[in-house]
């Protein structure tokens, strides 16, 4: 139990940790002095000729004091002598002492140098700790009751005696080197980037950090604390963001792109194209708490707050609601004493805590508000902006002026500088990284191309940048070219996922629509892409189909055919069938989707066993088909089977707005002077939720339930 504990924290480079050695030994007489011969031999054979660039005198006084421990020992197991009770009882805890000393060792000589600089009082607390643990055992050993040769007795002497003397200690050199890496901290905080010379003074001659791969060796293990600790750590995550910030800044800046351009092309050689950001997908597409979620649009809440029935909401989601006309609270029904919004922010920063934790991409909301400060906590340093200001200028230049294997390591960083932030978005954009990636996104290296597209991606999440996307010239079609003829699958998927973001403001719906080959791409996609490009395709079409406009450029293009087909997809029926109660609402839309052999088969099979929310497009679907599709398209739905007793399940057990279009479905055909549907049972229920049915509601939100505000994946 011991050792496991003690190889796992070892793993996930935790400061040793007491709780890791808690659990007993159970070794007793000669097994035990072997052991610990061994553990000590061990140690001393691993450690002693390895180079410590910090910590070094408080390594080489412990390796000593263990030496001396070595000498004991296997004279006791040479000899094999008798040992009292006490003597054991110190070799118990001397089996615990041995193996914080090997985690420590092993943590001193593995840790990055920026690391061990910063922890450098932490580090020297724990050998000081390890050395008055030491001197204790020593102070009890039974020296005089065992049986020793004289020089062993007196080594352990010796030892007793230093071990009482023994003293924290500071290296002084390493402080003054932990001091003035704070004091860059500081310049980039005064927005002063420090001169060329003393980062190179600083990383390359006192750190030894002579190449861009140990550099970003440095970066990647101050980003596992940030997430390893979860949260407790010092110093801070934000503190950490900004020497991360400045070591990629030096690793630029220092060592310029010529070992990244070769690492990249040696990685395409020695294999086949896997997708430079699989794993980064895979690692996006995680379970939200469901406390995370607003109960409306069921989606991550980026302004959570309280009502007067005291539930919470997404602030966008509950404002709409109210502007609807809606007096009552959407979860309990309860009518509202008043409509002032409470910002619950213990929420909000459990959303952030939680969001950076998981790499989950999460932007406050864009208002002047005074609840802005409460975000401050969360976003980085403002040494961390102005690092990856310094950092964004030198990829801009490589983008527009270095090699094409610059350009490409300078598109892959621009992308993950931009993958969190809105300041990074903000500054990298305004820079003019766009005009540059734009041309990027035609290139005939698949990496580039597919690093350009997701950069793109990544920027377009700051409602600020999609202007300036839409207005590069090009930059559209561009982005479309790579949908359609992408060289990777994902950066076809990441162009959807672009072109998704962009779509979400209503003046460029028609524009991305009119793109030619963009709404029929998109169908393809939905058709045979992966389930993640199915997600991205299927969402880019639900917001295209909210412009009234672009419903006959989207029967033309295949995509009515495409949502259809995709309806029998459980990971993207729902936003499927919210799209088709939306382009059926229009009669050249409704005669489309009539023509389509299993559109109401298919939204009938949603209504039997999808989510809570799929019925409710599905029933909305099939009573907008009904309004719009004329006598044809309504004979067509009152014939389908089962549809009587899923509608009266509906009036039972639906959501509300279930409730509601299920009642106005009911109220169609009990217009119908020829129908052919008996509703049996139904009046009841029909009666039950006829009180909150109301005429057709103008605005697409009330009828449509679909993430709208579903959060773009930062890639």
């Amino acid at each position: 139990m011991a050792t496991a504990a003690i190889f796992s924290s070892l793993r996930r480079r935790r400061s040793p940790s007491l709780q890791a050695f808690l659990a007993p030994v159970d070794l007793t007489g000669v097994s035990l002095v072997q052991t610990l011969a061994t553990i000590s031999s061990e140690l001393v054979s691993c450690f002693s000729s390895k180079n410590f660039h910090f910590q070094k005198k408080n390594s080489r006084s412990l390796l000593r004091r263990l030496e001396v421990f070595l000498v004991l020992l296997e004279f006791l197991r040479d000899t094999d002598t008798s040992l009292p009770s006490t003597a054991m009882l110190c070799f118990k805890e001397s089996y615990l002492v041995l193996y914080r000393c090997k985690i420590l060792l092993d943590y001193c000589g593995q840790s990055s140098k920026l690391w061990l600089l910063l922890q450098n009082h932490s580090l020297s607390g724990h050998f000081h700790d390890l050395n008055q643990e030491i001197s204790t055992l020593l102070d009890v050993f039974p020296v005089d009751d065992v049986e020793l040769s004289e020089d062993v007795r007196e080594q352990i002497n010796l030892m007793q005696v230093q071990a009482r003397k023994a003293k924290l200690y500071i290296d002084k050199n390493d402080e003054l080197l932990r001091v003035e890496l704070f004091l860059f901290l500081d310049e980039f905080e005064k927005g002063k980037v420090p001169s060329h010379v003393e980062l190179r003074s600083f990383f390359v001659e006192n750190l030894g950090i002579k190449d861009a791969t140990s550099c970003r060796s440095e970066i990647e293990f101050l980003e596992e604390q940030i997430v390893n600790h979860e949260g407790d750590i010092e110093p801070t995550a934000s503190v950490l963001n900004g020497f991360v910030a400045i070591t990629r800044y030096c690793r630029f800046l220092l060592f310029g792109f010529e070992e990244d351009e070769a690492e990249m092309e040696v990685g395409n050689k020695k294999k086949p194209r896997k997708g430079l950001i699989t794993q980064e997908i895979a690692e996006t597409f995680i379970s939200i708490p469901k406390d995370f979620c607003c109960p409306i649009s069921l989606d991550l809440m980026r302004d959570p707050v309280i009502i007067s029935t005291g539930q919470t909401y997404d602030r966008s989601s509950i404002a709409r609601w109210m502007e609807e006309g809606h007096c009552s609270c959407p979860k309990t029904g309860q009518m509202l004493a008043h409509t002032r919004l409470v910002s619950n922010r213990a929420l909000r920063n459990l959303i952030v805590q939680w969001c950076t934790a998981h790499g989950v991409p999460y932007d406050p909301p864009e208002t002047g508000d005074s609840t802005a400060e409460y975000f401050a906590a969360a976003l980085p340093t403002k040494a961390a902006v102005e690092a990856n200001r310094a950092t964004a200028e030198l990829l801009i230049q490589q983008l527009a002026s270095g090699s094409q294997g610059a350009k490409t390591v300078a598109a892959r960083e621009i992308r993950l500088l931009a993958k969190t932030g809105r300041e990074n978005r903000a500054f990298i954009a305004k820079a003019g990284a766009i005009p540059h990636l734009c041309e990027l996104l035609s290139s005939n290296n698949p990496v580039a191309q597919e690093n350009s597209v997701t950069a793109m991606l990544n920027l377009s999440i700051y409602d600020k940048n999609k202007s300036r996307i839409m207005e590069e010239e090009r930059c559209l079609g561009s982005i479309v070219q790579v949908l359609r003829f992408g060289l990777t699958t994902e950066a076809r998927e990441n162009a959807a996922a672009t072109l998704f973001s962009l779509s979400a403001v209503h003046d460029y719906k028609k524009k991305i629509a009119d793109e030619r080959g963009a709404v029929e791409a998109l169908a393809g996609l939905l058709r045979v892409g992966t389930p993640r490009g199915k997600k991205d395709a299927v969402t880019a079409l639900f917001n295209l189909s909210t412009h009234t406009d672009n419903c006959q450029q989207m029967i033309e293009a295949g995509a009515v055919t495409a949502l259809v087909g995709a309806l029998g997809n459980e990971g993207v029926a729902e936003e499927a069938a919210g799209a088709l109660a939306l382009i059926v609402r229009q009669p050249t839309g409704a005669a489309a989707v009539g023509k389509e052999e299993m559109a109401v088969s298919g939204l009938i099979g949603m209504m039997r066993c999808g989510t809570p929310r799929a019925k409710e497009n599905a029933v909305a679907a099939l009573l907008e088909l009904c309004r719009s599709g004329g006598a044809a398209a309504t004979e067509r739905v009152l014939k389908a089977p089962a549809l009587a007793g899923l509608l009266q399940t509906l009036l039972f057990t639906g959501t509300k707005r279930a409730r509601r279009k299920a009642a106005s479905l009911a109220r169609v055909f009990q217009r119908c002077e020829n129908t052919t549907l008996h509703f049996g049972g139904l009046g009841i229920g029909y009666a039950f939720a006829g009180n909150s049915a109301t005429n057709r509601d103008p605005s697409f939100t009330g009828d449509v339930s679909v993430p709208v505000s579903m959060s773009v994946p930062v890639l």
